[in-house]
């Protein structure tokens, strides 16, 4: 099965390259199932019912979340009702949705998910470990399972890589916005990258306009974010998984439209 896992998708421009460039890719690339993790569509933080429409009508089967999850409470009935968006399932009860699925492709394959939310220097959310290595012995037949780990410590990362080596299928980290440049498969199978990176505005600070980040940094006092506006790129990891053993054939480093040109800082920051 063929998998292709999108970092964040931020704000307007994110979603406008994921509806340009998904069904063409899915075709271009014979891509059987399409993750991204969509709690920054929404004008660069958050998500609502909207954007999630749009992810999904741009040909996403699943979209998933992270920190930002919550900022908006009109998505809440959405975690319930649709099945194709998850929220990190280590977030204590009662909150709303859930934070795995199996999803089954036309064909009858299917595809296990797990989005869970790392602790280092984040929330102190129950243990994501536990959880999904639970989750991991609790599939029996399902072969092809995904995690989405939504951290921002590497090590938090690449510590659960090799704790579900040869458990899981892939797995892949988001939350940083900055593709990291170590897509592998570990020793036993299992396909892993530590930041897919993001689908917006690569000449930004993190699809943000570098010149409403840069004041936070050198004034020291809060400012408000802008987003970025220019070229749209998509970032990810592309997988090839073997349907009978669920482990890794192969992984891509995906980039598309990524800018090749330096970033341009106006004047007058400060």
């Amino acid at each position: 099965m063929k998998i292709l896992a999108l970092g964040d998708v931020v704000g307007s421009i994110g979603r406008q390259a994921l509806r340009s460039r998904i069904p063409y890719i899915r075709k271009e690339w014979d891509i059987d199932f399409v993750i991204a993790n969509g709690e920054n569509s929404a004008g660069g933080v958050g998500i609502t019912a909207s954007t999630l429409s749009e992810i999904l009508n741009s040909g996403v089967d699943c979209v998933t979340g992270g920190n930002h999850s919550w900022k908006n409470k009109e998505i809440y009935d959405k975690y319930e009702t649709e099945t194709r968006v998850l929220r990190p399932a280590n977030y204590p009860a009662p909150a709303p949705g859930r934070g795995k699925f199996v999803y089954t492709l036309k064909d009858g394959r299917q595809v296990a998910v797990l989005n869970v939310q790392g602790t280092t220097f984040m929330e102190p959310l129950p243990c994501p470990f536990k959880y999904a290595m639970d989750w991991a012995k609790s599939l029996d037949d399902i072969k092809i399972r995904i995690i989405d780990f939504h951290a921002e410590a590497t090590s938090e990362k690449k510590s659960l890589g090799f704790a579900l080596d040869g458990n899981v299928s892939a797995v892949v980290g988001t939350h940083t916005h900055v593709q990291t440049a170590d897509a592998q498969i570990l020793p036993k199978g299992t396909a892993y990258m530590t930041d897919l990176g993001m689908c917006g505005v690569e000449l930004s600070c993190l699809g943000m306009c570098p010149n409403s980040v840069l004041p936070r940094f050198i004034n020291r006092r809060p400012t408000s974010f802008k987003r970025a506006i220019g070229q749209g790129a998509l970032n990810g990891l592309l997988m090839d998984i073997d349907d009978n053993t669920g482990l890794a054939l192969s992984v891509t480093t995906f980039r598309e439209n990524a800018p090749r040109t330096q970033v341009t800082v106006l004047d007058n920051i400060i």
